[in-house]
């Protein structure tokens, strides 16, 4: 199964869906990262935009991957997808967050417009309601993006497919740690707080608690919003639950 989170806009949490959603739960995925500026080192391989060449040449010889594409490089890569005809049936699923901001939305339009000249089906584009709030009206929320999907729909959408904001992946972001590992860490961490001599050394220990209870908070979350992107449907089959990848 190969997956690229796409979207125009930055700020709408892609890296986070391709790291945190995504790639756990895609047996054997390897994250390709595509970002011309500021790209994290260590996290992946790394492309730029203009080498989509290169890229798709790669994807022919992996079974998995999941395709962070960078803001910056969103134009680039689907005009070269447009060159090189018939590229895009090279991945089988495209995964848009959206997030509230109206200009993310419209961004988000654009996408799905630009994805169906491609030629791509809305079967195989699914979108991801990121950085909702609890409690908010939601179909008011995503009035923009709704209301042109009622008129055209261009992707398939489950209103269950929703990440809330939470601090975890500020927290975890350069550590490379995945947050179902994380929250079965069975470590006692408040037996060895009370023994710790000194108060910096609580501190660290008492950060990797509460590190350890978002993870436990976010990962049922991640795990419902992946089950509602229904990626075994339209797409190709390769999908783990983690709690299987657990034993």
């Amino acid at each position: 199964m190969k997956i690229a989170v796409i979207n125009f806009s930055g700020n709408v949490g892609k890296t986070t869906v391709a790291r945190h959603l995504l790639l756990p739960r895609i047996d054997g995925a390897e994250l390709i990262a595509i970002e011309s500026l500021n790209a994290d080192e260590g996290q992946g391989q790394a492309l730029r935009g203009r080498q989509f060449g290169e890229l798709q040449e790669y994807l022919q010889t992996i079974d998995h991957a999941v395709v962070d594409i960078g803001a910056s490089n969103v134009e680039e890569l689907l005009g070269l997808m447009q060159r090189y005809r018939g590229s895009h049936e090279d991945f089988d699923g495209f995964v848009v967050p959206t997030v509230p901001a109206l200009k993310q939305q419209q961004d988000t339009i654009a996408t799905l417009v630009e994805l169906a000249r491609l030629g791509v089906p809305a079967a195989k584009i699914r979108l991801v309601f990121n950085m909702v709030d609890r409690g908010v009206d939601f179909k008011s929320t995503f009035f923009l993006v709704l209301g042109f999907l009622a008129e055209r729909p261009l992707a398939t959408v489950n209103l269950e497919c929703r990440l809330g904001t939470n601090e975890i992946y500020a927290r975890v972001r350069h550590q490379g740690i995945d947050l179902a590992t994380l929250a079965r860490d069975d470590t006692d961490y408040r037996a060895l707080i009370v023994n710790a001599p000194h108060t910096t050394e609580k501190l660290a220990l008492a950060q990797k608690l509460a590190t350890r209870r978002l993870a436990s908070g976010v990962v049922p979350e991640l795990d419902a919003c992946f089950a509602a992107l229904g990626l075994g449907t339209g797409t190709a089959h390769h999908v783990v639950p983690l709690t299987r990848q657990a034993q």
